[in-house]
Formats: C-alpha cells, sequence, structure tokens
C-alpha cells in the first residue's frame, strides 16, 4: 500500500523489505470492526520499511497476532501505545514498553494488562494487586510476589493461585495449607513441607496425598488401607519398613517389601 502524502519511504519501499502478507487469521479490521487506513495512521512510515503491513503486523488491527508482531517489530512504539482504547494493544505494547511507563497500567481496566505489568515491573510492584478481583491478576502476583509475603495468598479463593503459592512459599509456610480443599495442593504441601509436619497427613481423605507423604515418612504409613500408600512406603522405607510389609495382604506389596530388603541389604 502507498500513501500520496506518506515520506518517501512508503511512497517507494524497498522491496527486499516489503514482507507478504500472512495468510492465518481474520480478514484486518480495526478493534471496532471497522476498515484500516494505513494512508491515516501515524506510524505510516513504518510502512516502507517493512516493519509493519495489512494483514500482517498492525498496532491497530483486532487480532492479537498482527498486534503482538507489530511491536516486536517497532518496540521504540510501545510507549506511546499504552493509551490506546483497545485492550490488546496495551497489553501487547506494555510487553515491550519501557518499565518506567508501567506503573499506572496497574489499576488499567483490562485484567490482562495489569498482569502483563505485573509481570513486567519488579517484584515489589506486586504487593498492590494482591486483592485483584480477576484471578488472572492475581496469577501474576503469585509468580511476581516476594517469597516472604506469599502468605496472605496461602487462602486465595482461586485454586491454581493457591497451587503457585505451595510451590513456592518456603516450607515453614506450608503447614497453613496442610487443610487444603484441593487435594493436588495438599500433594505439593506434602512434597515440600517440613518432615515433622507428615503425619498430619495421615488422615487426609486422599490416598495420593497420602501416598506423597509416604515417600518421605514411610513408617507412619505401614498400616494404610491402600496399597498405593503402602507400595509408596516400601519404596522408601528403611528396614524395618519393610520388613514389616513382608507380612502384607496383597502380594503386590509383599514382594516389592523382599525386593526393597534385598536391596538396601546389597548396599549395607
Amino acid at each position: 500500500m502507498t500513501c500520496r502524502n506518506a515520506p518517501r519511504s512508503a511512497r517507494f519501499p524497498k522491496p527486499a523489505f516489503r514482507p507478504e502478507p500472512m495468510p492465518e487469521g481474520p480478514a484486518p479490521v480495526d478493534w471496532q470492526g471497522g476498515p484500516l487506513d494505513c494512508c491515516r495512521c501515524r506510524f505510516r512510515a513504518r510502512l516502507g520499511l517493512g516493519q509493519c503491513g495489512l494483514g500482517w503486523a498492525c498496532a491497530h488491527d483486532r487480532y492479537a497476532k498482527r498486534i503482538e508482531r507489530f511491536f516486536l517489530l517497532n518496540p521504540d512504539l510501545a510507549d506511546e501505545s499504552l493509551s490506546h482504547p483497545y485492550f490488546e494493544t496495551r497489553m501487547n505494547a506494555a510487553r515491550v514498553a519501557s518499565v518506567f511507563r508501567l506503573p499506572r497500567l496497574l489499576t488499567d481496566l483490562d485484567a490482562d494488562v495489569r498482569a502483563m505489568a505485573i509481570l513486567r515491573l519488579p517484584p515489589k510492584h506486586a504487593e498492590r494487586r494482591i486483592n485483584d478481583p480477576d484471578r488472572r491478576v492475581r496469577i501474576a502476583v503469585a509468580h511476581r510476589l516476594p517469597v516472604a509475603k506469599l502468605l496472605p495468598m496461602a487462602v486465595d479463593t482461586d485454586g491454581y493461585v493457591r497451587s503457585i503459592v505451595a510451590r513456592r512459599a518456603e516450607p515453614g509456610m506450608l503447614p497453613v495449607m496442610i487443610g487444603d480443599a484441593d487435594p493436588e495442593i495438599r500433594r505439593i504441601v506434602a512434597r515440600r513441607v517440613g518432615e515433622g509436619w507428615l503425619d498430619r497427613f495421615l488422615g487426609d481423605p486422599d490416598p495420593l496425598v497420602r501416598r506423597e507423604a509416604a515417600q518421605r515418612r514411610a513408617g507412619l504409613f505401614v498400616g494404610d488401607k491402600d496399597l498405593r500408600v503402602r507400595h509408596a512406603a516400601t519404596e522408601t522405607g528403611g528396614p524395618d519398613v519393610a520388613a514389616a510389609l513382608l507380612n502384607d495382604p496383597e502380594d503386590i506389596i509383599r514382594e516389592a517389601a523382599s525386593a526393597r530388603l534385598a536391596q538396601l541389604q546389597e548396599g549395607a
């Protein structure tokens, strides 16, 4: 596309730099569904440089991939696009904009924009959005918040947020999550919490949670009613655990106990 009033570089583009429109995605329209006019775009000088193009890379397109491509090619234009009315444009501009321009986006109306700002700003900024109403933002906060400040998020209403906390928190912080409603989170806690707390999982209703605990303190779970838990105890337990399970009612447990004893004796 050429524009009569555009700079010479736009009217006579160098063929070597001229990109072909990419075939993916819908027809190019602006964020409100209207037609795009490169000749009226304030970024039209980039057209002749091969750094944008209709249906390929455009800050004003409705299709997110074309917006993303535009700012990858033109990161120097991101700062001036942070106030664009379309959230996809603001979010993709925030990916590459100067971090000094991002704090104001922490109160952006769109959750994706707020989350992007959190992911790029220094961790100290994440605390400002710890109670954000949107889970996408709190997920970003849980990833960026300093470890010492994660405790309030251990009781977040969203399970995925809590799972991030369970993976990142110091082991000493994890006892508060032993009774979490989500068994997957309890499994993470059982893998990481201090060994002195593993007896709290003896009565856990989920055998897969108990299995995680049994892999760390096998002696506690020798009498567990689930063979998967006893098998885990057999695999990691010492001679006393293996000997106690030689008389297990399940063949597979007895065989595993016998193999474990032989392994321990060979290594002695």
